[in-house]
């Protein structure tokens, strides 16, 4: 059986960027930018292994970094040449001939999962594939002392990314090649192929987001990138894993929150569904923690805790009364806090994990509800800057961020909508559970009609 393999570069010291450490190690939205380039490989479905070529000088904190996180697909980490072209060989001497192999660029984080299961599939075609993308720009040709000799056709002109794919057999042919040549200008892997002619490539499309981190000016890009960044999660979990776990639902009286409960109720689940209906609010810290540690006393462990508590308040600020507009903050924003605080101690023990809920205006404020929508945006903030505060106690913690959805709430808000613009409430369960039952942490799962 062909096994896909992943390379990912991490050789470089960073010298271009100026930093004191190698740009790789440097955090992001709470994670350094090579876990975040690891964390789109290891989530793959078709990614089967991994292989991690590093610096020598910073092996020691590649170490530390698969040692803190789960990640199973991760199998090697080699220490790298004094070259590009020289830790790419060192990366496919490790594997096997008969497979396949992905070389990526460790500070390119935002790669997608698009992206890379094209390369796998061009594979089955062609021998040798790149990533690329259109250029935006008109580029020349200069000599020596700054003249333009030529200007190239737009139009057949592209800008080269990561990951490029290669039957292994090829691409070491091509390196073993040049290592007895002697030549080493070249810049990536698809050059050998082309200089030695032994294979065409084949070329996909790239994405825009799919940047290098290579100056400050890209950390500064990748940041808000980061801040904006979702995930689509796809419904193939197993949901009857959840059998017999004890879940805990805040605001599970009506709309998504009642469609969990009864999703995972009907799966086996142990569920507790909690709201103001039945004496629980979420912006009492004391009955939420109360209302848990009942909870862990009679069952002796709790899994997951989800809050769906929220209300949606309509009006200009100048006319809204300040006392439904602290109700509002406080049920969608402080109650959040009051809930992951009151979880902390039983997620712990069973390295579980929590989800909120965010909106689609959490990305730009909205008129007469901006208190609801940046109550929203901050909600991601908090998951996101959470997630590096739990990780280290294995809690994960995730947002969802379903369109509009056929909730109560939403049709006492706005009325009469066509059912063939909304989401059911039990799309959006579904998704939820599934979320509880996969890797991520720190993410805005996108829930789409």
């Amino acid at each position: 059986m062909t096994i896909n393999h992943a390379i990912i570069l991490a050789s470089g010291n960073g010298e271009r960027l100026g930093n004191h450490i190698p740009k790789q190690f440097i955090k992001l939205s709470g994670k350094t930018i090579i876990e975040q380039t690891i964390e789109v490989f290891e989530n793959n479905k078709n990614i089967d292994q991994i292989t991690i070529v590093i610096n020598p000088n910073y092996r020691f904190l590649m170490e530390e970094i698969i040692l803190k996180n789960n990640f199973k697909k991760v199998k090697r980490i080699l220490n790298g040449g004094k070259t590009r072209k020289d830790s790419s060989f060192i990366g496919l001497s490790a594997i096997s001939e008969q497979d396949n192999v992905l070389i990526h660029d460790a500070v390119r984080p935002f790669v997608s999962d698009r992206i890379i299961n094209e390369c796998i599939e061009a594979l089955q075609v062609f021998d040798a594939v790149d990533v690329a993308i259109p250029s935006s720009d008109t580029i020349i040709s200069i000599n020596q002392n700054n003249l333009i000799t030529d200007i190239p056709d737009r139009q057949k002109l592209r800008r080269g990314q990561t990951p490029q794919a290669f039957k292994v057999s090829v691409i070491k042919k091509a390196h073993l090649l040049a290592k007895g040549d002697n030549f080493n200008e070249v810049t990536d892997d698809c050059a050998l192929i082309l200089k030695y002619k032994l294979s065409n490539v084949y070329v996909v499309s790239g994405e825009e987001r799919n940047i290098k981190i290579t100056f400050k000016e890209d950390l500064y890009l990748a940041d808000r990138l980061f801040q904006s960044s979702t995930s689509q999660l796809n419904n193939t979990f197993k949901l009857d894993l959840l059998k017999n776990k004890v879940i805990v639902i805040f605001g599970g009286s009506k709309g998504i929150g009642r469609a969990i409960f009864q999703m995972a109720k009907d799966i086996g689940a142990i569920v507790y569904s909690f709201s103001r209906e039945n004496g629980v609010d979420v912006t009492n810290y004391s009955k939420v923690a109360l209302t848990l540690e009942e909870i862990y006393t009679k069952e002796g462990r709790v899994d997951y805790v989800i809050n769906t508590a929220g209300v949606l308040g309509m009006g200009k600020i100048s006319c809204r009364n300040i006392e439904d507009i602290m109700d509002e903050i406080n049920i969608n924003y402080v109650g959040a806090i009051n809930v992951v605080k009151a979880s902390f101690p039983y997620l712990k023990m069973s390295e579980g994990s929590i989800l909120l809920f965010t909106s689609s205006s959490y990305t730009r404020g909205r008129a007469l509800y901006s208190t609801y929508s940046s109550t929203k945006a901050a909600l991601v903030n908090l998951v996101q800057g959470l997630s590096e505060e739990l990780d280290r106690d294995n809690i994960k913690i995730n947002i969802m961020n379903p369109e509009r959805t056929d909730t109560p709430m939403r049709r006492e808000n706005f009325g009469l909508e066509s059912n063939q613009t909304l989401l059911h409430p039990e799309a959006v369960a579904e998704l939820s559970l599934c979320t509880l039952l996969s890797n991520l942490s720190g993410q805005v799962v996108d829930v789409r009609k």
